[in-house]
């Protein structure tokens, strides 16, 4: 605990490496790394929550690392301090990080005040790495006001990270369509903000063109929330064009939101309680010793249609509550 106690002090003092540490820690699925990651996390709690956490999501190749780029820089020179949580898809190879979103933002991650911290998504449901959340608490313990969240954009990660976030900004990009560039249709409804990228040379009008079809649209939907309604605006990060009107937007969301925040928060404090659980639980049905022995069996069994999955499902959770003390 003492360990755990000095890298807390060393962390909230503001020191880059010992952040980088806490979140090395955190994610490392060794059982040792854990218990010293769950104290590491109890000392550092109390100092928690004084962020604005902004989930970012689009289509790969939509422009999202661009645009933090953009809007990071932008934030640091008025002052803010900025921590950037990027998801990166990875190898099926070796688990690793495939883009490297370090190399992608070179000019913010050159900044005093900011962070950038890429990690793998592994296997994990969506495109949201595991420990994404914690990793978020430690950048908050050390003073970064700004957590921008972004997502590989494969689907399920919307949900992951609009779950996690208090803001949710959805990039398309021009002539995007009906189809959403692959993604969800019901993923415009967890958008609080909506930016169409691109909006320079021959696809300026086109970007506009989007824009007011999207802002149409969600004239449509039922908002979210009672204090705001979902906006739309088109942008082009590579020129840096409208980039300090979004955060004049962002910060008018989060202007309303104040009242609201701490029942937002509350939601996703809950949210991650019981994900954390299902989570857990799953890894110790995996490793318990006699399920293991049975599954195979069972498998086999339900591949040949002797018995139906739902049958397999409840051997196997019988095997394993008789092993449980």
């Amino acid at each position: 605990m003492a360990a755990q106690a000095t890298l807390a002090q060393r962390l909230l003092s503001g020191e880059r490496r010992a952040l980088a540490q806490a979140i090395t820690l955190v994610e490392s699925t060794l059982a040792s790394h854990r218990q010293q990651a769950l104290e590491l996390l109890e000392v550092l709690t109390p100092h928690t929550g004084n962020s604005l956490r902004i989930g970012i999501s689009g289509a790969p190749g939509v422009g999202k690392s661009t645009f933090i780029e953009a809007l990071g820089n932008h934030l640091v020179e008025n002052n803010h301090k900025v921590a950037v949580l990027a998801v990166d898809p990875s190898s099926t190879l070796n688990g690793g990080s495939i883009l490297g979103d370090k190399t992608r933002m070179e000019k913010l991650a050159l900044q005093a005040n900011a962070y950038i911290r890429p990690s793998p998504a592994g296997n994990t449901l969506g495109g949201v790495a595991r420990r994404t959340r914690e990793s978020l608490l430690l950048c908050e313990a050390a003073g970064f006001d700004i957590i921008l969240i972004e997502t590989v954009g494969v689907g399920q990660s919307e949900v992951a990270v609009a779950n996690m976030t208090d803001m949710f900004v959805l990039m398309l990009q021009p002539g995007s369509g009906d189809d959403l560039q692959g993604i969800k249709r019901g993923v415009i409804e967890l958008a609080d903000l909506i930016l169409v990228n691109k909006a320079d040379g021959a696809s300026a009008k086109l970007a506009e063109k989007t824009a007011h079809d999207y802002q149409s649209v969600l004239g449509l939907l039922q908002p979210k929330s009672e204090y705001w309604a979902p906006q739309v605006a088109s942008i082009s990060a590579f020129s840096n064009k409208h980039i300090e009107g979004v955060w004049h937007t962002v910060e008018g969301y989060f202007s309303k939101l104040e009242k609201n925040i701490s029942d937002l928060r509350n939601t996703q404090n809950i949210e991650w309680l019981w994900s954390e659980t299902a989570e857990r639980l799953m890894a110790e049905l995996r490793a318990d010793s006699a399920v293991k022995s049975a599954a195979e069996a069972l498998e086999q069994a339900v591949k040949q249609s002797d018995i139906p999955p739902t049958m397999a499902a409840e051997k196997l959770l019988s095997i394993f509550r008789e092993n449980k003390p």
